[in-house]
């Protein structure tokens, strides 16, 4: 019997050192020496130090003076009721989309209310054709970026509130648009994070800053 043991602890001590000390250490080891940025989170932070979101992540942006990021279908638990969840937009510890399909009253419901609502604060999109991800949420509900068209839908209602002209935002989301990965995988993209923060430091807004949306993403 003891033979048998022998090699079989041996084996899963060896296996436990190589894969869940060795291998850890030298792929964390090498991460931070090459991409240490990336490898600690793509974590943007404020001038103290506060973290102000990550590029990975996305999160929630209120208010007209900001480019907002995809809907969001996250939950989390109510906390009244821990067997009930309710809505949490951007809730990273459960990331998930609604799985509702096409014909969910629920989803046309939904689509429709953000619809309506989207209209009521920029008028001028009133019966247009949108951009898919401008009112559906995606399958992780955390998506950091937004497609260059959902942006430039939104340049009108950032620049009025910001009170700069319409030339400049849009000169700047050009600057932050991000082509196709090797220049074939994916579609041009947007950072939200980091449109916000060139737009902040670029027009900044007194009664706006970025350390405060931040506060409450």
């Amino acid at each position: 019997m003891l033979g048998i043991m022998l090699p079989a602890l041996r084996a899963s001590l060896v296996t436990w050192v190589l894969c869940g000390i060795a291998y850890p250490l030298a792929v964390t080891g090498l991460g931070q020496w090459l991409l240490p940025f990336q490898a600690s989170g793509s974590l943007e932070k404020a001038a103290d130090g506060t973290i102000l979101g990550s590029r990975l992540i996305g999160q929630q942006w209120s208010g007209p003076q900001w480019f907002h990021g995809r809907p969001s279908a996250t939950t989390g638990t109510d906390p009244n009721n821990p067997a009930k969840t309710l809505a949490a937009p951007y809730n990273a510890a459960n990331s998930g989309g609604s799985n509702l399909g096409p014909t969910s009253k629920t989803l046309i419901e939904r689509l429709s209310t953000d619809r309506r609502a989207l209209e009521t604060s920029q008028p001028e999109l009133a019966g247009r054709r949108l951009p898919a991800d401008m009112l559906t949420a995606s399958a992780s509900g955390l998506d950091p970026d937004i497609s260059p068209a959902d942006a430039a839908l939104q340049v009108a209602r950032v620049a009025q509130a910001r009170r700069v002209p319409i030339a400049g935002i849009n000169q700047l989301l050009q600057h932050q648009i991000t082509g196709r990965s090797l220049g074939i995988f994916g579609e041009p993209r947007v950072n939200v994070l980091a449109l916000n923060l060139a737009l902040d430091e670029e027009y900044p807004k007194s009664s706006a800053s970025l350390r405060l949306q931040g506060q409450s993403p």
